[in-house]
């Protein structure tokens, strides 16, 4: 059960065992964007492409999806970014359970969000936790769980698609041990939660009152949506709405200015912080591709008596 990219990789390792069949995939309905565009569901076409029985109901707890479901007598059901709450009734569907492939180390980072929290809030590791699915949220006991580095200037986008090929061997190894009756539950420790709430498009916007490395995580937890932004105010033009496409933290560099304040050369721009200054190496203003920062101080008549607000 699956719908992002991030189901791709265990999707199809499960199909590619010759230990295990998958008998149906459940993903979310097709929508159609704005101008009308169809989105294209790749889960749905590796599916259909493979010849496996694709269902797509509204809502997977309807009496009529769980018939369905029940219908396919599954032994276990295999969660990624499926998008979907689950009830008590669809819990105790499969045999062996529901089991969820979740993008943190949990039980830091419960929520929608995963992955964009754990490079915000400034975190060195990340990683993968499979857990059984129980009524309340991510909170059922873990079953595997697999971690990684978290690069330097690594972007939500790219470690997404990083923790999408960790959960290949992760979830092939917890669907044998739960075939073999030897997987071990581990309970969460409720004292460690966080949240990781879905993310509004509004948190994309920087506040520069915060440190240098805290704008910098806020900058590559942001991509690639909804993209950390603020507002270039200078003498004699309207503000004009820019995102940081890419940006590096100095803590430790000379110089004051009020948070926001700009100091620049031909070649660099820095932005004043709440504690340190924000290298900015790559910008979009709004309508227009991104450039670097040489390319937008010249063409956007940028100096230091300009500014970047929240608004």
């Amino acid at each position: 059960m699956g719908t992002g990219e991030f189901a791709l990789p265990p999707f199809r390792a499960l199909m590619e065992t010759s230990t295990h069949q998958v008998v149906g995939v459940y993903t979310q309905p097709d929508r159609t964007g704005r101008g009308h565009h169809q989105h294209v569901n790749r889960v749905r076409v590796l599916a259909e492409e493979h010849g496996i029985p694709v269902f797509q109901p509204e809502r997977v707890n309807a009496p009529g999806a769980l018939q369905e479901l029940r219908a396919l007598q599954a032994d276990v059901f295999v969660v990624a970014a499926y998008g979907q709450i689950m009830k008590p009734e669809f819990l105790a569907v499969p045999r062996l359970g529901a089991f969820n492939l979740h993008g943190s180390l949990l039980p830091r980072h419960r929520g929608a969000a995963p992955v964009q929290y754990s490079i915000w809030k400034g975190d060195k590791l990340a990683g993968v936790t499979m857990f059984q699915i129980a009524p309340a949220l991510d909170s059922g006991p873990v079953v595997g769980m697999v971690t990684t580095d978290i690069g330097d200037q690594e972007t939500s986008g790219e470690l997404m698609l990083r923790l999408a090929d960790l959960c290949v061997d992760l979830t092939l190894r917890v669907v044998d041990q739960l075939d073999a009756a030897t997987a071990v539950f581990q309970p969460q420790d409720a004292s460690m939660v966080t949240l990781a709430p879905k993310i509004p498009k509004e948190a994309g916007i920087i506040d520069w009152s915060q440190s240098a490395e805290q704008i910098n995580c806020h900058v590559r937890a942001m991509q690639p949506w909804p993209k950390a932004c603020a507002w270039l105010h200078s003498d004699g033009r309207k503000p004009l709405r820019c995102i940081f496409t890419e940006a590096v933290a100095l803590p430790d560099s000379t110089g004051t200015a009020e948070p926001g304040g700009i100091d620049v050369t031909e070649k660099t721009l820095r932005v004043a912080t709440g504690k340190g200054w924000l290298l900015v190496n790559s910008i979009q203003p709004d309508g227009k591709k991104a450039m670097d920062a040489a390319a937008f101080v010249n063409g956007y008549g940028v100096g230091n008596t300009s500014s970047f607000r929240a608004d």
